[in-house]
Formats: C-alpha cells, sequence, structure tokens
C-alpha cells in the first residue's frame, strides 16, 4: 500500500512537472498564471501539503478551519502586498514555515484546532505577501482566486494522504508513517533553507 502511495505521488509529481513555471498573464490569464503559482515552488507545495497532513492529525473540525485560515489570511498577506505594506523576513519565515511545520507533523504533540490555526495563519501572512510581490502583469482579483484555489486543493491533498496514513496506522500498526512524511518536510525545508 506505501508502495502504491509513494508511485501515485510520483506519478502526479511527473504529471505536473511542465506546469511547475510561472504562466504570462497576458498569454495565459490572470486566473491561470495565479493558479500555477504555488505549484512553482516547492516551498510552497511541501508547506501546504504539510498543513493538510497536519489538519488530519486533529480530524474533525480542524480539517476546514486549519486550511480555511491558512487561505484566508494568505489572502490578507496578499492585499498588504499589493498595498504596498513592507514585510522583512518574508522568504525566511516561507522556509522557516516549512521546518515548523514538518517538525509538529513529526512531533504529533497535541495541539488545539485554534492554535494549529493560528500558527499557520502567521505563516500564510508572508506566503501571502510573496504572491501579491509577484503579481507582475497579472490582475490582482483572478490572480488571488487562482492561487488560493490552488493552496485550498494543495491542502486537500495533504488531508487525504493524512488520512490515508491514518488508515494505514491502524491497520498495520505503523505510527510512523505520518511522523516520517513530517520529519521529511522539515529535513526538505533545512536542505531548502541552506541551499537558498
Amino acid at each position: 500500500m506505501i508502495r502504491r502511495l509513494l508511485m501515485t505521488a510520483a506519478a502526479l509529481g511527473l504529471a505536473t512537472a511542465p506546469a511547475l513555471a510561472h504562466l504570462d498573464p497576458s498569454e495565459h490569464g490572470s486566473f491561470a498564471a495565479g493558479f500555477s503559482h504555488p505549484l512553482f515552488g516547492l516551498d510552497h507545495i511541501l508547506v501546504m501539503v504539510a498543513v493538510g497532513l497536519w489538519a488530519a492529525s486533529l480530524k474533525g473540525r480542524a480539517m476546514l478551519a486549519v486550511p480555511a485560515a491558512f487561505v484566508g489570511t494568505m489572502g490578507l498577506g496578499f492585499i498588504a502586498a499589493i498595498a504596498g505594506v513592507p514585510l522583512p523576513f518574508v522568504e525566511p519565515v516561507i522556509l522557516a514555515s516549512i521546518i515548523f511545520i514538518g517538525i509538529m507533523v513529526a512531533l504529533a504533540l497535541p495541539f488545539s484546532t485554534a492554535g494549529m490555526a493560528a500558527a499557520v495563519a502567521f505563516f500564510a501572512f508572508f506566503h501571502g505577501h510573496a504572491h501579491g510581490g509577484e503579481l507582475g502583469e497579472a490582475g490582482a482579483a483572478s490572480f488571488a482566486l487562482g492561487f488560493m484555489i490552488a493552496t485550498a486543493l494543495l491542502h486537500a491533498a495533504g488531508i487525504g494522504l493524512g488520512l490515508a496514513f491514518a488508515k494505514l496506522q491502524r491497520r498495520d500498526g505503523k505510527s510512523w508513517i505520518t511522523r516520517a512524511a513530517g520529519a521529511a518536510t522539515a529535513v526538505a525545508g533545512v536542505v531548502l533553507a541552506v541551499a537558498g
């Protein structure tokens, strides 16, 4: 089962590889440019999926509240950026978000839904600000709608993985699967930070 999940993830990654580039809004439209934007950077993909994994660990209303907090606050960060509000340390905080959320998933510490939502919202503001800083010639509203939908879909993928891992863990008694995914995410964040 784990092999099948890994093969599916690899196939999806290869299938989307040609899409991992910033689309020109004048050629493809602002929505398409915004939708492709979170898919361009490994940092964005890692943190969006990790947010879903973390939310799935709490189950219940966390699976809606935590991604909603991320997407909503990311929109506020985007608005701040296009309004010209400066925000220091955007890229370092984005990299820190990968490491922090990966560690939280790996440690599986007890966390409230509100606490988890607040933590992801803090990081989401920086992610949104980064998107706003890269708006270019795209129309703000349609670009924002595109990246918010793509982000929500990446969160949903993380939730799906988290639920699948939990099912495997219940059946096979392998409690390390979700934790290993979190640890791998945190390590990837450290590698990206060092490489940057």
